[in-house]
């Protein structure tokens, strides 16, 4: 293939992966712009932002995914609901969780670039962990590092400073991840040493807020490759057996 069609099935790519986005962004605006009104009134009446508005798997049902969590509501906006939705079919299905799931999946993605993550060579699954480094369970996880990594888990670390925005736990937090290496950083947090102070623009603010949403309210919370959640410590070799479970379930 010589220069000038290379340059074209380039360029083509390029064209063909921005209008995907455009359409991606465009569907999100549409569905969201459908409800533009009953989004402004729960908005206003209930004080916590809507991320999106769809359709749920209930007819009749909205899903509203907000700041703090999936909600629902009659199409005309009347009524709103909040708890659990279950499907009795053959077998019981939790669609509230099922929902969550891809809910804390897709919000996770956001967060990619921004976790502290502590790569395995041999890495056969990742999970992300909303932490606070001066959790005793998170120091204890992280001290088997060595032993997740060698079992194939990559771990990627979401700052949940249990102490709130502004606490003091907070600006550790982000003085850990605004450091020339964070995971220095943070193994050094977890030992007990002492973090120089260093500011920078984070998402340090936003991981905690998401954590809030999906259910978080302590650490070590563990968001498992299919986006369920365990809650808590969770020994290397225990927490491999539920990464396989589930991947079977």
């Amino acid at each position: 293939m010589n220069y000038i069609n290379r340059l074209i099935v380039k360029l083509t790519f390029v064209v063909v992966s921005v209008m995907l986005s455009f359409f991606v962004l465009s569907a999100t605006s549409n569905a969201n712009g459908e409800h533009a009104e009953l989004i402004k009134k729960f908005e206003q009446k209930l004080n916590f932002e809507i991320i999106s508005v769809e359709d749920s798997n209930v007819p009749g049902l909205l899903q509203i995914n907000t700041t703090t969590g999936i909600f629902y509501s009659s199409e005309n906006g009347e009524y709103f609901l909040s708890g659990r939705v279950y499907r009795v079919g053959d077998e019981i299905v939790d669609e509230t969780g099922a929902a969550l799931q891809k809910y804390r999946l897709e919000g996770i993605e956001r967060f990619k670039d921004s976790a502290i993550e502590f790569k395995s060579e041999k890495e056969k699954y990742v999970i992300n962990v909303f932490t606070d480094a001066t959790c005793g369970f998170c120091r204890k996880f992280h001290n088997e590092m060595d032993i997740l990594n060698d079992l194939g888990i990559t771990v990627r670390y979401l700052a949940f400073p249990r102490q709130g925005i502004n606490s003091q736990v907070y600006r550790d937090a982000v003085s850990i991840w605004c450091s020339e290496n964070p995971q220095e950083a943070m193994t050094k947090a977890k030992a007990g040493g002492k973090v120089a102070s260093k500011s920078c623009e984070n998402e340090v603010a936003d991981q905690y807020n998401f954590g809030k949403a999906i259910g978080v309210n302590g650490t070590p919370n563990i968001i498992m490759p299919d986006g369920t959640i365990i809650p808590g410590y969770q020994p290397a070799q225990t927490l491999l057996l539920a990464i396989k479970a589930a991947q079977k379930a």
